[in-house]
Parts: C-alpha cells; structure tokens; sequence
C-alpha cells in the first residue's frame, strides 16, 4: 500500500496576519491566520504549515498566542517555524499546540541545534526548513525568511541534517515562491536523491496541473499558499487533481 499524498496549506505569518508576496518581496495581507486554519481544516487539509516569515528577521519568537488560537482550531499535523533557537523554544512551541517544528536559520548558525531537538523530541519533531537559491554552482541555502545568501550547498546540508535527526525536509524553491509557474522540479529531484526522509514540496503551485509532476519528481507532500489563500483553487480540487494523476490521496468529507 502506497503512502497517501499530503497536500499541506501554509500560513506565512508576519504581525499576526497571513501574508504573501512574490520571491518572499512585497508581502500583502491575505488574512487571519486562525479564521484560514479554520477553513483549510474543513477542506481536508492532510496538515497545516505555519511559518512566522518576520522572527528572524526581527530577531524575535515565534508567536505562541496565535499559534496557540491556530491549534485549537485544526485537528490535523500542525507544523511551526520561524525563530526557532533553542529546544526550549520547540518545548513552549509544542506546548502551544504544535505538533512537529520547522527549524532553518537557526540550525545553520547552529547545526548543534538539530541534534538537540533530535535526541530529546524525536527525529519525528523535526523539518529542516530549506529556503533554496539558484546560484551558478547549483543550489545553495538563504536564511532570514530567503534575504541573506549563504556559501551552503542545499543538498550537503540537507543530507548532514538527516544524518542529525531531521525527520522531514520542506523544500521551498526561493525563485519559484509566488510565481504560480510550477514547482522546481529539477531541486525536488536533486533532494529526492540525498534524502532519506520524507519531502514536502513548496514555492511555484499556480494551477492544478502543477501538483502531481511534483509526486512524481519525488515530493511526498505538496505546500502551497497564495492559490488557497485567493480562492484560486480548494485542498478538495487539488487532491482531486492528484488522484486523477493515479496517486493516493487521503480521502476527506469536507464541511
């Protein structure tokens, strides 16, 4: 029996408010993050993604209050990131609701870090959170939310936070984020090859037809935001897309 597809909306959070832009500029608000949680859940979202986009940058936490409201809300796998540090801050975030935590800045200024929530949550816990970059060499990772550059090659340090417990990769295409032009297909398969875990596929969804060549270059999972957040498409029409593509999905009796 083949795992079932997770189709995964994304709140990115700034200031309490989902927003989204294009290449990670020119946020716009696109709503309350709770009230879209909400929804999501009741179209059979298979798990949600909240990312705080500005606690980086801002040199701050990650909103526990509302990602608190959030989880009261949904009754499927919720994912947190932004400004993660320390394993303390993934205790308070699981506390607040969370169920497993995305780390990416942090853990490139300290690798340790992996290693700590690893060993005292679970490998499970852990998304290595990769905002990834073309550059001339191939791939290479960003942090603060895809503002700064660093000389980190994705795919190295992909399979060195695997090997440091990271349970699932997300994979965010930097220069396909907000295009609507499709998934990179090319990064999906290059991080199908190094990964042993499971991937979630992020940046460039804008049609129906964009999900299941993501499947099959090797995504486990499927995120988007902007589509869902602008009524362009439903969780239901995308898993409908996908099943018609032959995989499996989790079937939902949407509300």
């Amino acid at each position: 029996m083949s795992v079932s597809v997770r189709v995964i909306p994304c709140l990115d959070v700034a200031a309490g408010r989902v927003v989204k832009g294009v290449n990670f500029l020119n946020l716009e608000d696109a709503g309350d993050p709770v009230e879209l949680a909400r929804r999501y859940g009741e179209q059979g979202a298979d798990e949600l993604t909240f990312l705080d986009v500005t606690a980086t940058v801002d040199d701050r936490s990650t909103t526990y209050d509302i990602v608190s409201a959030t989880a009261e809300q949904v009754f499927i796998p919720l994912t947190v990131g932004g400004g993660v540090r320390s394993a303390e801050d993934v205790a308070r975030l699981l506390g607040a609701g969370a169920d497993k935590i995305g780390v990416n800045s942090g853990a490139i200024a300290r690798p340790d870090l992996i290693d700590e929530i690893a060993d005292r949550f679970g490998a499970q816990v852990v998304v290595l959170s990769l905002d990834v970059k073309r550059s001339g060499r191939g791939f290479i990772v960003t942090t603060h939310g895809g503002r700064v550059e660093t000389d980190r090659d994705a795919l190295e340090w992909a399979r060195e936070a695997i090997e440091r417990g990271a349970g699932e990769l997300l994979v965010n295409s930097i220069d396909a984020d907000g295009t609507r032009d499709g998934y990179d297909l090319e990064l999906i398969r290059a991080m199908r090859e190094v990964s042993s875990v499971p991937i979630v596929a992020s940046g460039g969804a804008g049609t129906l037809e964009h999900f299941a060549p993501a499947v099959h270059a090797g995504a486990d999972a499927v995120l988007a935001a902007s589509v869902f957040h602008h009524g362009l498409m439903t969780i239901g029409e995308v898993k409908a897309a996908l099943e018609g593509a032959g995989l499996d999905i989790r079937r939902v009796e949407a509300a």
